[in-house]
């Protein structure tokens, strides 16, 4: 196997967490030691599909999760669960990247090749910090929310770029920094440090999608802060909450303009 795309494809079919992560950490590790091609001849990429999951977490509507806090062990551990699931979910978004848009160039694949090997670096950490609380993956119930947004944008590398890195993983960039200071409250330093550590790497990969969504707009002759309007529009709801982490978000690649389309859908979209 000497093509990233077929690489990538073998990463999503992965159907445990063990299998998923080292296939990812040695892929990852394959195309950095120029072992893996990026194949122009390749044929186009198979529809989307499920990737490969294990047969829990049973997943459900995001409305059926329980609202917990973090008040007990069990709580705090369906914390950590719907963290590490999101990350496990985020492996797999960056590995259609790779794999659905062929057409881009070895900077944007070196980029999310980059992304899933972290992810799945940050889903580890999670699982280890769950097990320390006596559960494991798939323990909890969780939704499939970013991988429906995947499926919904799978035709357009410039709405991927601009939804699934911009809106739904940059959630992240919104609430951690009170998760963080809740833990530590709580005197969690273990859960919190880990979550530092995610915080500070998922600004970088939220400005790989800022700078290859305006990559993709340049490309195809559209406004960047005028399109992100519309697809913020078109897809937010029940995907766009507030508030927002400017700070954050303007360290990975928001511009001023599109910091108060944010804001503005939100008040919309209420």
């Amino acid at each position: 196997m000497n093509s990233i795309f077929n690489a990538a494809d073998a990463c999503l079919r992965a159907s445990t967490p063990e299998d998923k992560i080292a296939r990812t950490f040695a892929t990852a590790e394959a195309f950095t030691r120029g072992e893996l091609r990026i194949d122009d001849s390749a044929p186009p990429p198979e529809p989307i599909r499920m990737p490969g999951r294990p047969e829990r977490p049973k997943l459900v509507h995001a409305r059926e999760l329980p609202r917990r806090g973090f008040g007990s062990t069990e709580a705090r551990a369906a914390f950590i669960h719907s963290i590490a699931h999101i990350e496990f979910n985020a492996i797999d978004l960056a590995w259609d990247a790779v794999y659905r848009f062929r057409e881009m160039p070895h900077d944007f694949h070196a980029d999310w090749v980059s992304v899933a090997n972290d992810e799945a670096r940050h889903f580890a950490m999670l699982r280890k910090r769950l097990n320390d609380y006596g559960y494991d993956y798939g323990d909890f119930d969780a939704h499939n929310g970013l991988w429906e947004m995947a499926e919904k944008t799978a035709h357009s590398g410039l709405e991927r770029m601009a939804l699934v890195p911009r809106v739904l993983e940059a959630r992240g960039l919104d609430v951690t920094p009170g998760m963080i200071v809740k833990l530590r409250q709580l005197g969690d330093d273990a859960t919190a440090d880990i979550l530092d550590v995610i915080l500070r790497e998922e600004i970088g990969h939220v400005a790989a999608g800022s700078r290859w969504y305006r990559w993709c707009c340049e490309r195809e002759g559209v406004d960047p802060e005028s399109t992100f309007r519309r697809l913020l529009v078109e897809y937010g709801r029940g995907v766009l909450y507030g508030p927002f982490n400017l700070e954050a978000r303007s360290a990975a690649g928001f511009s001023e303009a599109e910091l108060t389309a944010l804001q503005n859908a939100v008040a919309a979209l209420s």
